[in-house]
């Protein structure tokens, strides 16, 4: 990006885990990150300042991607702080904890399809507003972080989130094909076991452990790792890739 403008990049759950490896690794090329956060500010704090330190320019902003006033607001101020936004990573989710499906709680699915589902398009509706040709903007890229859950189905753990990045999955292509004449380019990256803290959070620290050696390269991925795949989609490297879902799982 050394050849172009700085260029505003929002990502949703930007404060921990993948979201914040994409936030710093974008800072190091060049974006302006508007760094999303639900409620964890000590953290988006922290990341910002690093990113900062590193010669980066990033802030934090608060808002729930499961409430359509706070996804408008976090346009609305990167747009005012950082100027026009060219990228958009919608990474915030939950997984709705660990249950089989006769014993999921009609709460826990509703929560998971609101951050999942409706904050990825609602977030999606608001960049294609701004980035779109079709409404004077300059075009842009979209990467939603999907699973590969939503192809192994997540059976006797989460069910109910494997059917959520399905859905983030068909709406990727879908948006994709709806927005590729306007200048934007819509994927999704599906990492497998990453190294984060979503399995401890669930109940099931040794999770990682247990199924590494169901992983053909014999190990988890790092966040880093799927930061890569999202900054590659983001980029003018993959002007031709639109509608595309790159699975980072080890071979899974």
């Amino acid at each position: 990006m050394s050849d172009q403008p700085p260029r505003t990049l929002v990502v949703t759950g930007g404060s921990r885990g993948i979201g914040a490896s994409v936030a710093r690794l974008a800072g190091s090329r060049g974006y302006r990150v508007a760094v999303n956060y639900q409620s964890n500010e000590e953290a988006a704090q922290k990341l910002v300042e690093k990113i900062r330190s590193a010669g980066g320019s990033a802030i934090p902003i608060r808002g729930d991607v499961g409430v359509e006033a706070d996804i408008i607001r976090l346009f609305e101020v990167a747009e005012q702080a950082m100027g026009p936004v060219y990228g958009l990573v919608n990474n915030a989710g939950v997984t709705g904890g660990f249950s089989r499906v006769e014993t999921l709680r009609a709460a826990n699915l509703a929560q998971v399809l609101a951050a999942n589902v409706a904050g990825t398009i609602l977030c999606s509706r608001e960049a294609v507003k701004r980035m779109s040709t079709r409404n004077g903007g300059h075009g842009g890229s979209i990467v939603n972080i999907s699973s590969l859950a939503a192809r192994t189905g997540g059976a006797g753990e989460w069910v109910h989130y494997a059917a959520s990045k399905g859905a983030v999955d068909s709406f990727t292509i879908g948006l994709a094909r709806e927005v590729a004449s306007e200048g934007i380019r819509v994927n999704a990256v599906a990492p497998g076991l990453i190294k984060t803290e979503i399995h401890a959070a669930n109940g099931a620290p040794d999770r990682l452990e247990r199924l590494s050696p169901t992983i053909p390269l014999r190990r988890a991925g790092t966040p880093d790792e799927v930061a890569e795949g999202v900054l590659w989609l983001l980029s003018d490297a993959a002007s031709y890739t639109t509608g595309a879902i790159l699975e980072i799982g080890g071979g899974r």
